[in-house]
């Protein structure tokens, strides 16, 4: 009977598990890679470290972005980008 019990109780924690860490984890990965790939240039976004620019171009795995007034170019790797704070058709409105 102590061993059902355990192995009950192991497979609840394990559950517990997939449905409060590993399923919103995976699902906040997706979105964040689905972000990723959808950038266009004019995006205005913000990277990991904080800098926030204006996509100029985009290739596979990396992109340039324009910062500050003297425009200044940055080749970053898209996996750097934190978000996008203005999607280049929103800006044109």
């Amino acid at each position: 009977m102590d061993g059902w019990m355990s192995f009950i109780l192991i497979a609840v924690v394990a559950v517990v598990f997939y449905f409060f860490i590993i399923r919103p984890q995976k699902k906040q990965e997706k979105e964040a890679n689905d972000m990723r790939n959808n950038l266009t240039v004019g995006d205005e976004i913000t990277t990991i470290g904080g800098i926030i620019g204006k996509v100029v171009s985009i290739k596979e795995e990396t992109m340039i972005i324009e910062t500050g007034r003297d425009h200044t170019r940055i080749r970053l790797l898209k996996s750097a980008i934190r978000s996008v704070d203005v999607h280049a058709e929103d800006a044109q409105d």
